[in-house]
């Protein structure tokens, strides 16, 4: 009689693992991610995907989470979306049917799309966005967690220094898309209010595009003192080495989707370039983390650190502290809820720092902003642009590790 028993036990362990049903799988908690893997914005989407996939590896390294007193591990879906919003919708929804509690996504082109769908009754799920458009938090998504900075901050720093160097006439060779045009709208409002003008809006689509040469005709045709240019770094690099083989010896705005270090990597240092202002890089703000994160990261994935890559690893980790503090893996809308409770997340551990998050889903980071003159790379100066008051804004300085940057109250430098 016990041998029919191990029998009949051996056979239903076997029907479990070919039926795919195994105990470890349903321990697992599913987070996907849709973004462009090929084309010439591979490389952005790369680095996103490769700072979630590193976070989701540490986490299980570390034996998972545990939530209601059962242990969890974190499986990574990813799929190639090419920034097509059709093809990203149907990616979020092939991972939703695989049981994802959430979606990491990098162009507001797809997110918004997106945005329509992951409220969907019975089919909820987190949408983790990686964009500083401010239309990403005021459409009012209440399953919104966004991991960087708004990029009103970026305009407002960018003009200011702009014009300290006596730049008036900008002609505008951006991207194009939802993200691109509110830069551009948002700029050249800004632009204009300051006294500047734009001399052309030639926007291109530096997510398909490698000859730039057609709008950047146009707009130096204009003999402007400066650019606003700006996409995935690898065809902004693109943009300005045209741009300086067609003669133009002006200054160069660039949008904070494109990422300096990786641009001064791409054109063998920062000549090209210079002068120019933009975000700072990872390796501008030494913080112990940072430093950590550095060494892990190009040692795994043989590439350099950027802000997609960091700030997604951050936000992988926050998801998994919300989830945990939420007590639950299935509640979309209790994790949403328990975010607050992931921070701070301190330059310590983490190769970024985030301070909190506000009531839109937008997480506190502070603005790296970075120029680059006399053929070298200036230090990077942080901007806290949340705090209210001076109060505020003290206690977020204390709390800071990036001891080794200049700390900027926006309020207070505007």
């Amino acid at each position: 009689m016990m041998k029919h028993w191990k029998s009949f036990f051996c056979v239903t362990v076997m029907l479990m693992v070919l039926s795919g049903t195994s105990i470890s799988m349903a321990a697992d908690i599913v987070v996907g991610y849709t973004g462009p893997l090929s084309g010439p914005a591979a490389e952005y989407g790369q680095d996103i995907l490769n700072g979630v996939d590193m976070a989701v590896k540490e986490l299980n390294a570390a034996g998972g989470i545990t939530v209601g007193g059962k242990k969890y591990m974190f499986k990574l879906e990813k799929l190639d979306d090419r920034v097509d919003p059709t093809q990203a919708v149907n990616n979020a929804r092939r991972f939703k049917s695989n049981g994802a509690v959430a979606v990491f996504n990098g162009v507001f082109n797809t997110l918004a799309p997106m945005m329509r769908i992951n409220e969907e009754k019975g089919n909820e799920f987190i949408l983790m966005a990686y964009t500083s458009t401010p239309k990403a938090t005021t459409m009012g998504n209440k399953l919104m967690v966004n991991t960087t900075v708004t990029f009103t901050t970026y305009v407002e720093v960018f003009t200011d220094w702009a014009m300290s160097k006596g730049w008036k006439k900008c002609a505008m060779v951006a991207t194009i898309g939802g993200y691109g045009d509110e830069w551009r709208q948002a700029f050249k409002a800004q632009w204009q209010k300051k006294g500047g003008v734009i001399t052309a809006d030639k926007p291109a689509n530096y997510y398909t595009e490698t000859d730039f040469s057609a709008p950047l005709t146009a707009a130096l045709a204009t003999k402007p003192d400066c650019m606003l240019i700006g996409g995935p770094s690898a065809t902004t690099a693109l943009v300005i080495e045209q741009a300086r083989s067609m003669g133009f010896k002006g200054g160069f705005i660039m949008l904070d989707q494109a990422k300096q270090d990786n641009i001064a990597q791409l054109l063998k240092g920062v000549k090209m370039m210079d002068p120019l202002i933009g975000t700072g890089g990872v390796v501008s703000v030494p913080m112990p983390g940072a430093t950590i994160f550095e060494k892990k990261y190009t040692a795994a994935y043989k590439r350099m650190v950027t802000w997609e890559c960091a700030l997604n690893y951050t936000g992988m980790h926050a998801l998994a502290r919300a989830i945990k503090a939420a007590g639950t893996t299935t509640d979309v809308y209790k994790i949403r809820a328990a975010f607050p409770k992931a921070f701070p997340m301190l330059g310590d551990k983490f190769p970024n720092e985030v301070f909190g998050i506000n009531a839109a889903g937008r997480m506190l980071i502070a603005a790296s902003v970075q120029t680059i003159s006399n053929g070298k790379s200036d230090p990077s100066g942080l901007y806290f642009w949340w705090p209210t008051t001076k109060k505020e804004f003290d206690k977020t300085k204390k709390q800071t590790k990036a001891t080794k940057n200049p700390t900027i109250w926006l309020k207070a430098a505007l």
